[in-house]
């Protein structure tokens, strides 16, 4: 009985310091500002300021990050450290990446995009030093985002990306662009704990939408 009981309290060490650790970099990475306009139906409606991204287009969602990563961890023309911003952004057909990423495609390909710290502007972010990672300008927009958890599977984001068309469909919003995926976490985030969501550009905001508080 003595090993199982060791083996069981070790067991619950682990996920004690596992769940420690996704509370931990929820709270301490930087999220992208924004401001919700409206919330409905599991959506909500939000609008962002300009952005500043790094970001670049790969086969496939782990050369992506590993490039941008690299880019983050000192590959730019200062050699400087760059703290992580959550959401990344993904787009592409294999979604299934960590955080914060944005991805999106227009082929085959995969083009991903990490959030620089609201204290870079085009003029001060750091050049990158790889030819495949570009700095991007991402204007001000407003989106609709629908937000799920555990890991972001093609299966899941399809299902979630479909009932958050539907719903902005039944409402007579009308969109732009294709769907991103956006991910908060990193790869040791527990999945019961992760945050996702899928994101659409909205072509106008409807007159109902305001501000709201929360």
């Amino acid at each position: 009985m003595r090993p199982i009981r060791t083996l069981l309290f070790g067991a619950g060490g682990l996920l004690a310091l596992w769940i420690g650790w996704g509370a931990y970099v929820s709270h301490t990475t930087e999220r992208v500002p924004s401001e919700t306009l409206e919330r409905f139906d599991g959506i909500e409606v939000r609008r962002y300021p300009r952005s500043v991204l790094a970001e670049t287009t790969a086969p496939d969602d782990g050369t992506a990050f590993r490039r941008l990563f690299r880019y983050i961890s000192g590959a730019n023309a200062r050699s400087e450290d760059i703290a992580m911003t959550a959401p990344v952004t993904t787009r592409g057909e294999s979604i299934s990446m960590t955080a914060p990423v944005r991805t999106d495609s227009e082929s085959d390909d995969v083009r991903m995009a990490f959030y620089l710290p609201s204290t870079y502007t085009p003029d001060t972010a750091p050049t990158p030093t790889a030819s495949d990672v570009r700095l991007v300008v991402e204007p001000p927009r407003t989106t609709a985002v629908r937000r799920f958890s555990w890991y972001a599977t093609d299966k899941r984001v399809d299902r979630e990306r479909s009932r958050l068309l539907e719903q902005l469909s039944q409402r007579g919003i009308e969109v732009r662009g294709e769907s991103t995926l956006l991910q908060y976490n990193d790869p040791w985030t527990p999945p019961f704990m992760r945050t996702n969501e899928i994101e659409v550009a909205l072509e106008d905001v409807p007159a109902r939408v305001r501000p709201v508080t929360s």
